[in-house]
C-alpha cells in the first residue's frame, strides 16, 4: 500500500499546506487505522479513499492526528492531485462522497479548481475573551462554519500570537469548537486578503492552509470588495498558501496548485 505526502495549495515544494493522501480502498479499514495512521503521519489531515463503481468518483474521508472532520480542502485538493498525477487517473473531472455532500473537483490548468459549498455567515457581537485569546482586538466578527475575526490591517494578523488554550472556549452549536479564523482585507503582492486559521479544538495549533475556510471567507470578502473574484494568501508562518475563489451561486470555487514531495510504501 502505497501513500503520497502532497503540499496543496502551493506552486512549489514546501508552501502551502501537507496531506498524506493513502491509495484508494476496496473496502474501509477499520476507524481506529485509520487514525491511528493519521496520528503517525502527524499532518494536518490524512485523505483516505475508497473506490466506486465509477472511475472517477470515490468516497473520501480526512483525519487530523487527533480526530476525523468533516470537512477538508487542502486534502481534497492532495486526493485529486494524486489520482492524476501519481495514478494518471484519465478522468477530466473527479467527484468525491463526503460527509458534507458531494464535492467536485476539475483540472484548470496550470492550476486546480475545487467546487464547494457556501457557507452561511451572521454577523455576531464580539465574544467576550476573543480578542484577549487572539492577541488583539476584531473590527468584526462573523460566524460560518467557523468563528471569522476580521482584523484593522494584514500586519496585525501576521502578528497574532494567539493563546491555544483559550480559542478552545469559542464554537457551540453550527461553529467547529475551537476553530477561528483571523482575517483582513490587504491589497498587496496580487492578493485581495490575508487570512490565518487556528484550530486547537481539531488538534492543530495553526493549519498552513486551509480551503474549507474559504467557504465563509468567500462570501463575506466578495460583499465587502463588490465582485465574485477574491485571491487570499494564508499567511502561516514561514510557508504561506495562495488561492483564488470565485462565487458561483452557493458555491464557491476554490483555485490552487499542488505539488508531490514525497512518496512511499506502507508497511502495514
Amino acid at each position: 500500500m502505497r501513500q503520497w505526502n502532497v503540499d496543496a495549495f502551493a506552486d512549489r515544494p514546501f508552501m502551502g499546506n501537507p496531506a498524506a493522501v493513502v491509495e484508494p480502498f476496496v473496502v474501509w479499514p477499520a476507524d481506529a487505522w485509520m487514525q491511528a495512521l493519521a496520528a503517525e503521519n502527524n499532518l494536518s489531515e490524512t485523505a483516505f479513499l475508497r473506490t466506486t463503481e465509477e472511475p472517477g468518483r470515490f468516497d473520501l474521508r480526512w483525519f487530523t492526528p487527533t480526530t476525523e472532520v468533516p470537512l477538508c480542502g487542502h486534502a481534497t485538493l492532495a486526493s485529486a492531485h494524486m489520482l492524476w498525477a501519481e495514478l494518471d487517473l484519465d478522468v477530466e473531472t473527479l467527484v468525491f462522497d463526503t460527509r458534507s455532500g458531494p464535492l467536485t473537483v476539475r483540472r484548470r490548468a496550470p492550476d486546480y479548481e475545487l467546487d464547494f459549498p457556501v457557507d452561511p455567515l451572521t454577523r455576531v457581537q464580539t465574544p467576550a475573551g476573543l480578542a484577549e485569546a487572539l492577541g488583539a482586538e476584531p473590527v468584526e466578527v462573523w460566524a460560518s462554519r467557523y468563528l471569522i475575526a476580521l482584523m484593522s490591517d494584514g500586519d496585525t494578523v501576521r502578528a497574532l500570537r494567539p493563546d491555544s488554550r483559550a480559542l478552545l472556549a469559542f464554537g457551540d452549536g453550527a461553529l467547529e469548537r475551537g476553530q477561528v479564523i483571523a482575517a483582513a482585507l490587504e491589497d498587496r503582492d496580487g492578493h485581495d486578503g490575508v487570512d490565518r486559521f487556528f484550530g486547537p479544538g481539531c488538534g492543530l495549533d495553526e493549519d498552513p492552509a486551509t480551503g474549507s475556510a474559504r467557504c465563509g471567507l468567500a462570501p463575506l470578502f466578495s460583499a465587502k470588495l463588490g465582485r465574485s473574484v477574491v485571491r487570499f494568501l494564508q499567511a502561516f508562518p514561514g510557508r504561506g498558501a495562495r488561492f483564488e475563489t470565485e462565487l458561483a451561486g452557493d458555491r464557491v470555487l476554490i483555485r490552487g496548485a499542488a505539488v508531490t514531495v514525497m512518496d512511499g510504501q506502507l508497511r502495514l
